[in-house]
């Protein structure tokens, strides 16, 4: 059978569309099927069930009409009696289809313009799945493109296939952009939205400058070189902390390369950003000195609990470890993923001497010493008066100054205060309603009740119903600053451990768990207690 033109200009047609778009061909065909069904819907009745098939060979369009076989039909424009369905098809049987061919239609205006519609919007459908799908796989990768138009200082990029958008807080400050320019970017993320996929490209994201140095530095692209974690300061400056998988390569130098070649490369595309390429370590401290570099550090402190530390530095090194606007500390603090305090050594000795004093008094109030006892005390070493109520009689009778019998009088003074502690405490816990079986919890103390009775927490079913979080407390990082969240015992020096070991006899208590329940949480805690300890 030979091809009308006109079939031969509905395949060039969807041949033209699919290259355009790129997208499948059949795609295209289909459209048009759903247009020519549409248009038909529209002559014949939309309550037609009607049929478009376009042969992809040779352009031939048949319609039909698709009739469901009923007992008696009600509608004759969708049903067919069962009788004339089997004038037809001798097999036909109730619920199935029979197809009612209908002759070749001419589209009027109004049906071509409906056409036209139903095929842009299905195409425009199949080139926004074509274009989700091929760069949902690319996010985390650079890519390259041509600026096509600046929005309200959000940037559209022509990406070839697609369009991304650079919005304007994912730009480098005070960098420009014109219509035609080159630039180069990262994909941090693409979603599927109603008009069409979104592809969201940065030139802030730390990742950026990973990629960079992986295409600059070819020991970082082969694994030799890792990098460990970054913080930029976008425009500003950054710090990127590298380490080296073999001994005999320096992974500073190799990132710096040849007279600074490339790392001079990656300065340039960021836009003249100062990149300080900082040494990994596993042990935190040596790590927070060579983040804080160009500054000296004279000492550091570590409160790993709170992943704080402490950082002591000689008087003229305090604007420089802090930086302008406080820059250097705040980008160190993000690379280390630790938060830095950064104190004079003349501040220091203020709060050593501060805590000194603050130690001897509780000596002198609490063992009813003079005050040169309590001094002695506190220089030892004696944070608490628990300390030396339960330390070996030993230790305090080898103090310069004191004997076995001063030793005993402290030690029984120290007992006796905490004694009365606990007295004052129960008697708190009482009036608070605290009930008497929270008592048998194995490391519940007098204090410990009363900050329980002070939140409302009264029974064994109220304590239960805690978990370690309202007990010692949390910590939530944002922004590269950790916020900490007090708990209940925050003040009372319980471990997350202890805490989640007292939740867990209270839960057996109140029968909310089963012996077996708390062998298996027991097993769980002694691994991450281990581990702890490892660490």
């Amino acid at each position: 059978m030979a091809v009308s033109a006109n079939r031969l200009e509905l395949l060039q047609i969807a041949d033209a569309v699919a290259r355009e778009k790129v997208i499948d061909r059949e795609i295209v065909l289909a459209a048009m099927a759903d247009a020519i069904q549409k248009a038909a819907r529209s002559r014949y009745g939309s309550e037609s069930n009607i049929r478009a098939d376009i042969n992809s060979k040779t352009g031939e369009i048949r319609l039909q009409r698709l009739l469901e076989v009923v007992e008696a039909a009600e509608d004759y424009s969708t049903q067919i009696p069962l009788e004339l369905a089997r004038d037809r098809n001798p097999d036909a049987k109730l619920g199935d289809f029979i197809a009612d061919p209908l002759p070749p239609m001419d589209f009027g205006r109004i049906a071509a313009q409906s056409a036209k519609q139903v095929i842009v919007q299905k195409v425009r459908e199949a080139e926004r799945d074509r274009q989700y799908d091929e760069f949902k796989d690319r996010i985390g990768e650079i890519v390259n493109g041509t600026v096509k138009r600046v929005e309200y200082g959000n940037v559209i990029v022509d990406l070839g296939r697609g369009e991304g958008i650079i919005r304007r807080d994912e730009m480098i400050p005070r960098e420009n952009m014109r219509y035609g320019d080159r630039v180069r970017s990262y994909v941090y993320d693409v979603r599927r939205e109603q008009r069409g996929p979104q592809i969201f490209l940065s030139r802030t994201h730390p990742q950026f400058m990973v990629k960079l140095f992986t295409m600059e530095v070819p020991e970082i692209y082969d694994g030799i070189i890792q990098i460990r974690s970054v913080a930029r300061d976008p425009g500003s400056r950054a710090k990127i902390a590298v380490i080296s998988n073999d001994s005999s390569i320096d992974p500073v130098g190799a990132c710096v390369g040849m007279r600074g070649s490339r790392v001079q490369a990656v300065v340039a595309e960021l836009q003249g950003e100062k990149i300080d390429i900082i040494p990994w370590s596993q042990d935190p401290a040596s790590f927070i000195v060579n983040a804080l570099q160009p500054a000296e550090v004279a000492k550091v402190v570590l409160d790993e609990d709170a992943e704080r530390i402490e950082v002591v530095v000689p008087d003229e090194q305090l604007s420089l470890a802090i930086g302008r606007r406080g820059q250097n500390v705040r980008l160190a603090s993000q690379l280390t993923g630790w938060d830095i305090d950064i104190m004079t050594e003349a501040e220091e000795s203020e709060r050593r001497q501060k805590e000194f004093n603050e130690r001897t008094n509780l000596f002198m109030e609490a063992l009813d010493v003079d005050e040169m006892v309590g001094q002695v005390l506190a220089s030892e070493g004696f944070a608490a008066v628990e300390e030396l109520a339960y330390v070996e009689l030993d230790e305090i009778a080898s103090i310069d100054g004191f004997d076995e019998d001063t030793a005993n009088e402290l030690q029984t003074r120290a007992r006796e205060y905490l004694e009365r502690l606990e007295a004052e405490m129960d008697a708190k816990r009482k009036e608070l309603g605290v009930s008497d079986e929270l008592r048998s919890i194995d490391g519940m103390t007098a204090q410990m009740l009363v900050a329980l009775g002070e939140d409302g927490i009264k029974s064994m079913e109220d304590f239960a119903g805690c978990a370690a979080d309202d007990l010692v407390g949390w910590s939530e990082r944002k922004d590269g600053e950790t916020k900490k969240f007090e708990g209940l015992f925050s003040k009372l020096e319980v471990s997350r451990i202890e805490a989640e070991r007292m939740v867990l006899q209270a839960r057996l208590a109140a029968g909310w768990i089963t012996q077996e329940d708390l062998a298996r949480e027991e097993e769980a805690l002694e691994v991450v207690e281990g581990a702890e300890q490892d660490a």
